[in-house]
């Protein structure tokens, strides 16, 4: 790999648009000026993958990845520039997909000085020119799309002559459910339940009578399932028929339900950033219902549990990360990458209760301040640590 004279399409990028969203100021008038530029200017790329990220952002997933791959093939390079003038260039190696297909480097680089760059691969694995950059970053996710395409990679990063951050494709395969409950299996500090792998037909086995794996209730979802879609307990055989029912897909990951409700009831999920190997406090969600999401728990609204909240983010590095830093030694250990996050719970036995670990999930500041304040100097914290990573690497 050697850097040419390739000049990458300007763009807004995801963040931009995100804390539109979340500001509450509208989307279409920027939508339309993207449009009239592309029109006008029907060379433009960079347009046309700003208005391929509203569409997507908005939920209009086919009309999104048609307009993406317009662009992509006019232009594989992208850059989204820093606010402030840039002392550094990040090159990241990105996947064609959804909001979900890759590493949200732009959320976590939102006010750095970096130029992000976003190097496409093409569709069968090959890497593009690459522009001039100071490090790069392997920001293609886990998934059943992206695998054959971390597989082509692995030995052109092999050879890859500069700084590369999280640049093992292997790794990032490893970060499957199944795989990464094997890779923690026998932890003393780290409950992630096992997780089989099964087609369909042997999830329509147990109408008949076949066992399943584990015992009822259990948790079941497609391969491909982000954020909960897909996501249900079953707990008897005889749900099963009316679960596939709703659910096309050919192949589902089970494991056992596991009960992480605390004493009043309530269930806690926290989400944390693993950079350079240290753990950092990203959110915490409360709710009544066990598939926590925080942006349905109702967090806005209760603010016992925004206190709560606080309370975890202001004392996280003398108290969270003390009770469970057997957990994260043990967690770095088994995923061996720069970076990474997960969603956990914590048991009544003092373990820690895996959900997911992932390079993918969204990291972000842009929680109202009124209502969330005390996030900002923990996510500055953050966002510091993962900027002098990246320029460590450099």
């Amino acid at each position: 790999m050697i850097e040419t004279s390739v000049q990458p399409a300007r763009t807004i990028g995801p963040a931009a648009f995100a804390r539109m969203v979340f500001e509450g100021r509208p989307l279409e008038p920027v939508f339309e000026r993207l449009k009239e530029r592309a029109q006008t200017y029907p060379d433009d790329a960079g347009a046309r993958m700003d208005i391929a990220t509203m569409l997507l952002m908005s939920g209009q997933l086919e009309a999104g990845l048609a307009m993406q791959a317009e662009s992509l093939g006019m232009q594989r390079a992208y850059v989204r520039p820093a606010r402030a003038p840039a002392s550094l260039r990040l090159l990241a190696i990105v996947a064609a997909g959804d909001l979900m297909a890759n590493t949200p480097l732009d959320f976590l680089l939102e006010d750095a000085a970096i130029d992000l760059i976003s190097l496409f691969v093409a569709p069968d694995g090959r890497l593009p020119e690459v522009p001039p950059h100071d490090v790069a970053f392997l920001a293609i996710g886990e998934s059943e799309a992206n695998a054959p395409l971390l597989d082509a990679l692995a030995p052109q990063l092999a050879r890859w002559p500069g700084p590369l951050v999280n640049g093992d494709p292997q790794r990032i395969r490893a970060l499957s459910r199944d795989r990464v409950s094997a890779g923690l299996a026998g932890s003393p500090a780290v409950y992630s339940p096992s997780v089989a792998r099964l087609g369909r037909a042997e999830l329509e086995g147990w109408i008949d009578g076949r066992r399943p794996p584990f015992g009822f209730p259990l948790l079941v979802r497609p391969l491909a399932s982000h954020a909960g879609a897909g996501l249900a307990r079953l707990d008897a055989a005889a749900e099963v028929l009316g679960y596939l029912a709703d659910q096309p897909e050919a192949a589902f990951y089970v494991c056992p339900f596991i009960d992480y409700a605390g004493k009043d009831g309530l269930f806690r999920k926290q989400r944390i950033a693993l950079i350079g190997g240290r753990p950092f406090v990203c959110h915490l969600a409360v709710s009544e219902h066990w598939m926590v999401h925080y942006l349905s728990a109702g967090m806005a609204e209760r603010p016992e549990r925004r206190a709560e909240e606080a309370a975890l983010m202001a004392d996280f590095d003398e108290d969270f990360a003390v009770r469970h830093a057997d957990a994260f030694a043990a967690l770095n250990a088994s995923l061996r990458l720069d970076y990474a996050a997960i969603d956990c719970a914590e048991l009544a036995d003092g373990r820690l209760l895996l959900f997911e670990a992932d390079t993918a999930m969204i990291v972000h500041a842009m929680d109202p301040p009124d209502l969330f304040a005390y996030k900002a100097a923990p996510m500055r914290k953050l966002f510091a640590a993962f900027e002098a990573m990246l320029r460590a690497a450099a």
